[in-house]
């Protein structure tokens, strides 16, 4: 069992019955489990050349800002779609209840770049997806991804290995 567990709250039922929601805030807020968890992932980034970190509304942020702190890099934010105050590439993906769609900046990304995505969950892959590929509208390459927890039954980190992208997750759930 990995270390980061005892610190991820299971909430029951939410926020659909049967479902087991994977509250990561707990890691946020704990003075030895975040820094700790930001550490193990700049580690696994050391020598893997990566240019900048990409991080997925909202948890990404948290998350991506604080590793590409620690790798000294420039950060990405990949919103929703209409938070992006300049020009936007944009990418519509499916959701379990619908459309939505992420945005990154036009200027965000130098032809080549290689970006680190990271995101709390990796579940279904929609939304890790559609950031992949807007970073490839940018002209990025996204050789890798950071996760905290992977939910693997759903086939997401699978589908981003498939795609060329090696994930690196601190934990790993059965089921939903």
């Amino acid at each position: 069992m990995s270390w980061i567990k005892e610190y991820v709250r299971t909430i029951p039922d939410y926020p659909h019955e049967g479902i087991m929601f994977r509250d990561v805030t707990t890691i946020f807020e704990n003075t030895d489990a975040y820094p700790r968890m930001i550490h193990e992932f700049a580690n696994f980034c050391q020598g893997k050349s990566i240019d900048k970190v990409a991080g997925i509304e909202a948890r990404g942020f948290i998350l991506g800002g604080a590793i590409a702190h620690e790798l000294g890099i420039g950060f990405i934010p990949v919103r929703k779609q209409g938070k992006l105050p300049r020009n936007t590439y944009k990418e519509e993906y499916t959701l379990e209840y619908g459309q939505d769609a992420l945005e990154i900046h036009t200027d965000a990304i130098r032809e080549g770049e290689n970006i680190l995505m990271v995101d709390d969950l990796i579940a279904t892959g929609g939304t890790a997806m559609a950031a992949l590929n807007l970073i490839q509208k940018g002209g990025g390459r996204v050789a890798n991804a950071c996760f905290i927890i992977d939910l693997p039954e759903l086939g997401g980190s699978k589908m981003l290995t498939q795609n060329g992208c090696s994930v690196f997750t601190l934990s790993s759930y059965e089921g939903l």
